[in-house]
Parts: C-alpha cells; structure tokens; sequence
C-alpha cells in the first residue's frame, strides 16, 4: 500500500492540471451492464404474491416482502387503542420530523399528532448525510435544469410529476429551514456557497460543511421538541391496522423497553420509515444507520400499497476500504466535488471524479476486478485511491479541515491525515432508490397511508444524485404532512382490524411459499455472523 501511495505522489501534480472526460451515454450503458451490481445475474427475482407481483427485487428484499407477518389476525385485540390521534408518524428522520411540523401547522393540534420512531429520536440515515442539499437556488440554475438532471440521473425511469415538484419546492425549502435556524456554508458576499456533484450541469448543492444532514437534523428536531410534540422512543411498528374498507386506520406498535405491544387509531398515518441497508444487498457493506431494514415496504405491502423500482439499488462510489474499522462509512461525495480524484494503484485517473453514482461505482469495481488496478489491504479488501491531498492543492492549504472536519476526524483517529494521504474507498450500499409508490399529495395506493423520503419510489428512478435524498425528505416530508392533515380533518377513521393479514397469508399459501421467515425485521441480526462480508468473495 505504502509503494502505491508514493505512485500517487507522483502524479498528483501532473493530474492536478487535468481533467478526465465523462462517459458518452454508451459507455455509460456498457460499464453499468457489466460491472454494476444491479446488473449481476442470479442476484435477484421475481416477487410472487401482491399487487407488484412480478417485479423483479434482490433475494434480500424478496425474502422479506414473501415472509409471514409478525402477529396474527386475532392475536391482538386492536378494537380498544391506547392511543386515537389524527395523524400517526412512523419515523423521525428528516421526512418524518418535517411531515410532524407541517401537520401541526396545518392545523392539527399537538395532542392530535403522534411520532413513533424504532430508535432514539432523530436517529436516521437524514442525521448521517454529509455532503449536500441540492436546490436551484443559484442565479445561473432553475428548476428546470434541476428536472432535467434528476430525469437524466435517474435513467428517465422517475416519476415526471414528482420531479417537478421536487426541483420547484426545492428553493422553499432552503428558505424554510433558514428561517427555523439551519445554517448553511456562504460566500464572503453572503450569498450561498454552491459546489457540484455527480451528474448535475450547474453548481447546486448547498452544505453546512460535511455535517449538513446533522445541522438540518438538529434544527427540526429543536422545532419538534420545543414545539411539545408527543413522541414514543424506541417503538418499533410491526403492523399497519386497516378498516372494513380498506383504508389505513393506525399501527400496531412493539415498545422494546416494555416487551409490550401498543395500539394507535389514526385518521392519517404516514410512511417515513427510511430505507433497507442493514440488509446488506449482496452481503455489501452498508453507510445506513441500524434501523434501516426495509420495515417500511413491508408494512405497505401488507395492506396492498403498490411498489416500485425496487430492482435498482444505490451503491455510494467510495465508501471507506481502510482501515477495516471504517470499512463501508461514507467518504462524501463532495470531497470529489472539491477537486479529490479517484486513482488506481499506479497513481492513474480512470474515471471522471463526477461520473452519476451507478457509474462512479462500476468504473471503480471494474478497475478492482476486471483490470486488477486496486490496492489489496491486508484483510483482503479491495479498494482505490480517493486523492484527497489534492483538495488542499488546488483550493489552498487548511480547505479540508475547514470543509470536511468530519472526514478529518474520522480518518485521523486512525492517525490517516487526509491532507496528506490519500484514502481508500470502494463502493458501498447507500440508498434504496425504489419504495412505496406516491402521488404528488405523498398518498400511497392505500387510503389513509401517506409516505415520505426513502421509503417512497418513484422520485429519483434508477438512480439518485448526490443531495436530492436530503430535498427529498423536507419536499415530500412537508406534502406528507400537509395532506394528512388535510385528510384527517375530514374523515372519520373506522374500527381497526388486521384483517389483511389474513389476506397476505392467503396469498403466501396460495403462491406455494412455505417459509419460516417473519418481517420487519425490526432490528439486523449479526450474531454468529461475519460483520465484514468481503467483496472479493462476491464478484
């Protein structure tokens, strides 16, 4: 490793004056089919019960959506709630703290709203973003060049409707977490510091550093409290209620502090339970917090919601790869838009740094395994090198401890001094860009259950850029709420059942599935298991 490090020495000067061309859109096709781990074969197939039956999911997913629900029809009696409220939260990331601000200013009152979050409040993928928000908020950008972007970075597959809405309420939102207090990086002039990411055409993304989802975080969540919003902690949901016509009417509840079950009636619920990392899609490391497992699509899928776009899943380009402790944590992206280049072992530039992500990735792992160009660490991790020293070099000494503190510390707990040294990256699961089919009003397929941020599908299609999961929750987080609210104040929830387990297992009988498996699965399980799964082993 250390004779590589010097060859990147090398031809950090030489490389710092040069650019690498982006792939023409063939290219782009032809690395993604061969290299990109959506495209493996034998990875996944083909769900066979349910309303997207057919659609074509990891085995990961598939095993949790052909699974038995946790609690049977009449195991519990849901007919007498513990609580009765307007609108139920599941989920207290960014999506589910802004759907829970909104409905209150919407006009439900607080005692009318409910969050329910698996773990400590806040706790969430939202809290982990490092690198950006997007939002056209620059005197050369729009909002439809912003369209424009996401269409083309998520293969044209996106819903067009919900872009729109996207790239035209992302200027708001900036606005509106300004005016709750969340401070973003300036300019000298006081205008916004705007740097790139993978994919976009205009410089767009706006930062608070590389803490930028824990400042936005840290805002709403001062909002929420101080605002005296009920809230229940580590409460996990474990199944949705229905009525006699089908509508949403509520949630079964598992208190992990009192081993008990809780039962919620509500006129609104929403969906804002965040993404499946910690299933580890093809035994890949992952960025995502522990709680991200996917409980959301299931919970859905119970009472019919339709999915979608659950083949494509996102693998961040450079995760960490040494030192092991680190291994699959996120090296933000804005480190790439801050001039960091990605470099093989010969100290060689193989890809433009700001490639979209599913390209970014497969260049990386074919130059890992198909060209045999990686670093080998003494665990048997494959990786590249991120040249991080470059940053200092172009944009002037003390840049990296001033925009990427987190990255600093991160890496110098390990005494690995990214101004001097380059780091090791590979990819590493990131994002579920599929989910819960909305509407522009955040509505599911399901009266009554509404859906906001990773859950969701159909935003960002294929594939997402850097910055647009951050919009994404405070735009549809915000429809969430407001429409919940909207409803709730005019509809009357019936009585609460579980009828549509008895349903759901009609159709795992039907389709011939004889499992032992239950789902969610609430919380990962690594007992008895490897934590580091390593990529050689599965490519």
């Amino acid at each position: 490793m250390q004779k590589s490090i010097s060859l990147v020495e090398e031809t950090r000067r030489e490389r710092a004056g040069r650019s690498f061309p982006f792939m023409s859109m063939e290219e782009r096709r032809r690395i993604l089919e061969e290299w990109h781990p959506d495209y493996k074969p034998g990875t996944k197939r083909p769900l066979l019960i349910g309303p997207s039956r057919g659609m074509i999911v990891p085995h990961e997913v598939a095993d949790i959506l052909e699974a038995h629900p946790l609690i049977g029809p009449n195991e519990i009696d849901v007919t007498d709630p513990e609580y009765d409220v307007d609108v139920l939260v599941i989920g207290a990331g960014g999506a589910g703290l802004s759907a829970a601000l909104t409905a209150q200013e919407s006009g439900i009152e607080t005692e009318g709203i409910l969050m329910v979050q698996k773990l400590r409040l806040g706790d969430s993928n939202s809290k982990m973003s490092q690198g950006g928000i997007q939002a056209a908020v620059g005197p050369d950008d729009s909002p439809a060049l912003h369209f424009l972007d996401i269409i083309g970075g998520g293969l044209f597959a996106n819903k067009p409707e919900l872009v729109e809405i996207l790239a035209k309420e992302g200027p708001e939102v900036i606005r509106w977490h300004e005016s709750l207090g969340v401070i973003y990086d300036k300019n000298p002039d006081g205008t916004m510091k705007l740097i790139s990411g993978g994919g976009t055409c205009r410089n767009r993304m706006l930062t608070c550093k590389d803490y930028t989802g824990l400042e936005i975080t840290r805002v709403l969540l001062d909002e929420f409290l101080n605002r005296e919003i009920p809230y229940l902690e580590f409460t996990c949901a474990v199944e949705l209620l229905t009525d006699e016509q089908g509508q949403v009417t509520g949630a079964v509840l598992w208190d992990m502090d009192s081993d008990e079950y809780r039962v919620v009636r509500a006129k609104s619920t929403i969906l804002a339970t965040g993404g499946f990392g910690r299933l580890h899609i093809q035994g890949f490391e992952t960025t995502n917090h522990y709680g991200a497992t996917g409980d959301g699509i299931v919970l859905a899928y119970h009472v019919g919601a339709v999915l979608r776009d659950l083949d494509a899943t996102q693998y961040h380009p450079t995760g960490a790869a040494y030192p092991e402790q680190l291994v699959g944590q996120l090296c933000t992206e804005a480190l790439r838009g801050r001039g960091a280049q990605p470099v093989n072992r010969l100290g060689e530039m193989f890809v433009h740094p700001l490639e979209t992500r599913d390209a970014e990735s497969a260049a990386i792992i074919r130059e890992c395994y198909g060209r045999d160009l990686g670093v080998t660490t003494p665990t048997g991790m494959r990786g590249v090198w991120l040249d991080t020293p470059l940053i200092d070099l172009l944009h002037g000494p003390g840049t990296i401890e001033r925009e990427f503190h987190a990255m600093y510390r991160m890496f110098g707990r390990f005494n690995i001094d990214i101004r001097k040294e380059p780091i090791l990256v590979f990819p590493t699961l990131h994002y579920m860009n599929g989910g819960v089919e909305i509407n522009p009003r955040a509505e599911t397929s399901i009266p009554g259950l509404f859906a906001a941020g990773e859950v969701c599908g159909g935003v960002h299609g294929k594939n997402r850029l850097m910055g647009n999961s951050q919009l994404d929750l405070y735009v549809f987080g915000r429809r969430a709420g407001r429409y919940a609210a909207e409803r709730a104040r005019k509809v009357q929830a019936g009585r609460p059942t579980l009828n549509h387990i008895e349903r759901y297992e009609r159709w795992l009988e039907e389709a011939g599935i004889k499992t032992s498996r239950k789902a969610p699965i609430l919380l990962p399980e690594y007992r008895g298991k490897r934590t580091l799964e390593h990529i050689i082993k599965l490519l």
